[in-house]
C-alpha cells in the first residue's frame, strides 16, 4: 500500500481544525443566540497539547467560517493545557520530560492521562 503524500497528510490535519472550528462556531452561535445577543466579541478555547489541535489553523479557518455571521471579527483566545500523568502504580502525578512517559519515581510505564487531551470551548463573550 503506498504511503500518504505529505500534503494529503496536511489536508487531514487541516480537515480535523475544519471540523472543530465549524462546531466550535456553530455552538458559540447557538449560545449568544440563546442569551438574545447582538455580536461575539471573545471566544475562549482550551488545547491540551495532545489534542493533536493547530491552534493557528483554528484561526485561519475561524477568519473564512465567521466572516457573515455576528462571530465576525471575534477574538480566538486560547489557553494551552500541558501534558499531565499519573502512575498507575505509586499514583505520582507529573508531566513527562523530553518525552519519556514513565514515572519519574517508580519507573512505572502504566499511566494515565490526567490532562492534555482538552479541546473545548470554555466560554463566549457577547455584546
Amino acid at each position: 500500500m503506498p504511503h500518504p503524500s505529505h500534503s494529503s497528510i496536511i489536508k487531514v490535519v487541516n480537515m480535523h481544525e475544519y471540523s472543530i472550528t465549524e462546531s466550535m462556531l456553530s455552538l458559540a452561535l447557538e449560545k449568544a443566540n440563546d442569551a438574545g445577543a447582538q455580536k461575539i466579541t471573545r471566544i475562549n478555547l482550551v488545547l491540551g497539547e495532545l489534542s493533536g489541535v493547530v491552534g493557528e489553523c483554528v484561526q485561519q479557518y475561524f477568519e473564512i467560517l465567521g466572516r457573515d455571521t455576528i462571530a465576525v471579527g471575534a477574538a480566538l483566545s486560547f489557553e494551552m493545557k500541558p501534558t499531565l500523568l499519573r502512575c498507575r502504580k505509586c499514583e505520582k502525578e507529573f508531566s513527562p520530560a523530553d518525552h519519556r512517559w514513565a514515572c519519574p519515581d517508580c519507573g512505572e510505564i502504566s499511566l494515565e492521562i490526567v490532562s492534555g487531551r482538552e479541546c473545548y470551548m470554555e466560554s463566549i463573550e457577547v455584546e
